[in-house]
């Protein structure tokens, strides 16, 4: 990571599957690396590092580069732990881990030797001598100690890290003189990442215990020097300079390759290594099982609480129930309300509940007693939705009146925040991180705010008008169900459009899609032809179109978080069905099949629920 927060290791995730070794093993590492094989190559030359010994070895593993696998192999050995057997496959093998200029760079950076490393960093640019390192030595470098670096590798952003460590470093001890010296004598003259710098120039008065947080800097030196050197590894050739961890990341695009191409894969297990993988689509809740019959006309939400074990369900007949998974006993039926409700959301330890209504009105509730402990009355339009901060001390509602669409508020009931604007919103969510709320607005826009600072990030334009937004687990993706009948799977920060589900009916009401199963490999819709529709999240293959309600659009539907094998869908034919696994249905159980119609026949006229109404 660099020290203003980047954490990536040469560009890719971090991986659970083997460990770092840490700076003192590959200090050392490196040292014994030197001298090992013999090693001459210079910068741009095309052959790897190490040489392979005269044998009757085949040139290729199974199609694989012999070296290749070799040298990975060499470095998972270290990573695991084995120092042994990693040494004695490199003699054995005749092929180095890393070439001497690596390693002998490695260990200049991990002991803070910053000269040393800038001397075959430099040289490494101009291995033809036309320019000299600045550490002052006028000596060049042997071939052997210049790194083979990647073509759009810049000389200046490798020192500007170099540097801001070396600074960052002398800031940490205290030495505000050399730190300030390497500020304007070092760091200025690159002229490179001006605001960075400017930040940088910043810390110089910021107090000791407040240093890490402000520069993005976290964990001890020896830490920081070893993500430094995985940042500076992103030019420096692969050949010669193996990304770390590199077989446990291969191993994890194995792993999530085989789960993008199992249609049912509903475990957050992941698939084991020794064998192919596919799930069975018998694990797979596809199965209607209970009918829940208490509401009395169309019912247009449902959510299961964090820990699964309630079920709130909401709907034009004013009410809210709240049931119990283990039975789906009716805990708490919640008539206050003088009009439809078509949102409710669980507070962060599910002890509350807030419901949001067309009667303007949005209500807090206790869901151990089911009394009501806050009645918001400020919105002069229906309340479309609401989302808890993370703390669950504040929440935020939505609504179609324009002159109050997003208020944040205390559980006192005090305004803390009113966003401004001329718009209408949908719907709404705070994304899990507590880092940004997002506004599905009427007009055909999605609305992404710093819910810190209450400053607009960006406005997305869309192609029609959003009826629903829910973001991942992760907060790195919205998933956005448009009204002409496709939902879209967005990046968050980059605003890509990262793939579109279809096949769902809608055009004319608002469907609440949302991300489903056990690490939310799905995403599943509702749908106006009384369907309910799942994807494969990661494919877009349609993996089921299951039938159980009897007439009219599918509302809503939940996924329960901790039971991947079941969940509910609300539907316009007054019912809610809950959907499990075919082994989890009991065959001696009666369903209840409440069959009442809708009392306005299914017909459409609030604002809230018509899209044409918008």
């Amino acid at each position: 990571m660099r020290p203003d927060g980047v954490s990536s290791a040469n560009g890719s995730p971090h991986v659970p599957n083997g460990s770092v070794a840490s700076p003192s093993h590959k200090s050392g590492l490196s040292h014994s690396l030197n001298g090992q094989a013999s090693y001459a190559s210079s910068n741009g030359d095309n052959r790897t590092n190490g040489v392979q010994k005269s044998s009757g070895s085949p040139p290729s593993y199974f199609g694989h580069d012999r070296e290749e696998v070799t040298r990975i192999l060499i470095q998972s050995l270290y990573e695991l732990g084995y120092n042994g057997a990693a040494s004695l496959l490199s003699k054995e093998s005749g092929y180095q881990l890393e070439s001497p200029a690596v390693a002998t760079f490695r260990g200049a950076v991990l002991a803070g030797r910053w000269a040393e490393a800038e001397r075959i960093l430099v040289q490494s640019f101009y291995p033809d001598g036309t320019r000299r390192a600045t550490s002052g030595d006028s000596d060049h470098l042997p071939t052997k100690e210049r790194l083979v670096l990647v073509d759009n590798a810049e000389m200046n952003e490798m020192l500007f890290y170099l540097r801001q460590q070396k600074f960052l470093e002398l800031l940490e001890a205290r030495n505000l003189s050399a730190a300030l010296t390497v500020l304007r004598h070092e760091l200025t003259p690159l002229n490179y990442d001006i605001g960075r710098l400017h930040a940088l120039s910043s810390l110089l008065m910021c107090p000791p215990e407040h240093l890490h947080d402000q520069a993005g800097w976290d964990g001890s030196i020896s830490s920081s020097r070893e993500r430094l050197l995985s940042e500076l590894s992103k030019s420096i050739s692969p050949s010669v300079m193996i990304p770390d961890n590199r077989l446990a990341i291969l191993l994890d695009h194995v792993k999530q390759n085989q789960i993008n191409q199992c249609l049912y894969h509903n475990t957050a297990t992941p698939p084991s290594l020794y064998s192919d993988h596919m799930c069975d689509r018998a694990d797979f809740p596809f199965r209607p099982g209970i009918e829940l019959n208490q509401h009395s006309d169309e019912v247009w939400y449902c959510q299961f609480s964090h820990d699964g074990t309630k079920l709130v369900t909401a709907g034009r007949d004013h009410s809210v129930i709240i049931y119990d998974t283990s039975t789906f006993a009716v805990l708490h039926k919640l008539v206050e309300h003088d009009d439809g409700v078509a949102h409710a959301c669980w507070s962060p330890d599910d002890t509350k509940l807030i419901t949001c209504s067309q009667d303007k009105k949005a209500r807090v509730w206790s869901v151990d007693t089911g009394r009501c402990l806050l009645t918001i009355n400020h919105h002069r339009q229906p309340v479309t939705a609401a989302a808890w901060a993370a703390d669950g001390d504040s929440f935020v509602t939505a609504s179609l009146d324009k002159d109050s669409h997003l208020c944040h508020w205390s559980m006192r009931g005090n305004a803390l925040h009113m966003w401004q604007g001329d718009f209408r919103v949908q719907d709404c969510a705070i994304t899990p991180d507590g880092r940004r709320l997002i506004a599905a607005d009427v007009e055909e826009k999605i609305h992404v705010y710093n819910f810190l600072t209450h400053e607009e990030e960006y406005c997305l334009a869309l192609k029609s008008k959003p009826t629903s937004v829910a973001v991942s687990k992760d907060s790195r993706h919205m998933l956005v169900n448009l009204s002409e009948g496709q939902i879209q799977l967005i990046d968050i920060e980059t605003t890509d459009v990262i793939r579109r589900f279809q096949g769902q009916k809608q055009g004319s009401f608002v469907i609440r899609s949302a991300f489903g199963g056990a690490a939310e490999n799905f995403v599943v819709s509702g749908s106006e032809d009384s369907r309910v529709y799942v994807w494969h999240k990661e494919n877009g293959t349609l993996v089921e179109t299951l039938e159980g309600h009897i007439s009219g659009c599918v509302n809503a539907i939940s996924w329960n978080p901790t039971n991947p094998g079941l969940f509910a869908s609300a539907g316009d034919d007054c019912l809610v069905r809950i959907w499990t696994r075919e082994r989890d249905v009991n065959p001696h159980a009666t369903a209840r099949t409440h069959r009442a119609t809708s009392a306005s026949g299914f017909a459409r006229t609030s604002a809230l629920r018509s899209t044409s109404s918008f």
